[in-house]
Parts: C-alpha cells; structure tokens; sequence
C-alpha cells in the first residue's frame, strides 16, 4: 500500500534555506541542522556577555537531551555548588502534563538548587 502525503511543503529554515519535503523523515536533518545553528549562536551570545562581564573562568556547551537529565548529569560533571534554572511560570495542568525541570532539578540534582521566576508584567 502506498501511502501520499499530497503537495510538497516548503520550509524556511532560520539559516535562510529553503527546501521542499514530502514526509517527516526528510524534514528531520533539516531541522537538526537549524537546532545546532540556534545553539552555536547562544552560545556565542553567552561567550560574548561572559567577556563583556570580567566572566573568565566558564564552561560553555550545548547538550542534547530530555533537560532535567542533562541538567543533573552537569551537576555531576561539573560539581557544582549550585544550579540556577528559570521557571516558565505554567499552571498546574500545563505542568502536570509537560513536567516541571526546575521542580525535577530541585529534588533530583546533587546541590543547592534556586529557581529565578519571571518578573510579572504590569498591567
């Protein structure tokens, strides 16, 4: 049985490519391309405030990954004192449906964990 998927799509990809696919298994290296494109540039945006701030002595990667693993796993490997994470600010159900990593970290991770919140916005 042969399956179509219709019309081909085209994507715009945030290095300014342009591409057509058909199915979601050619979309894949596409998009993992832009992923490690996006990281590179935050981590030169980390570096370029780190040097801007007297900052020398920092570790700066990118890690793939489910974050509360990856995050834990850093603690570990770097033997960190503390871990700071933000917090999205989800409800209850948003939360108890995707999860929470700064409550995960905050119960999981090796060291002392502080979870910075978003300032509210005023109306």
């Amino acid at each position: 049985m042969e399956i179509g998927f219709g019309a081909p799509e085209v994507m715009f990809l945030g290095d300014g490519t342009v591409t057509q696919f058909c199915g979601a298994a050619e979309v894949l290296p596409y998009v993992d391309k832009d992923l490690k494109l996006i990281a590179a540039r935050v981590l030169e945006k980390a570096k370029e405030i780190c040097t801007a701030k007297s900052v020398n002595n920092v570790i700066l990667e990118a890690v793939e990954g489910d974050p509360r693993n990856v995050l834990c796993e850093a603690v570990e490997k770097h033997h960190a004192s503390v871990l700071v994470v933000g917090s999205h600010g989800y409800g209850a159900i948003k939360r108890a449906v995707l999860g929470s990593v700064s409550d995960y970290c905050a119960h999981h991770a090796h060291c002392s964990v502080m979870i910075v919140k978003k300032p509210k916005t005023k109306h």
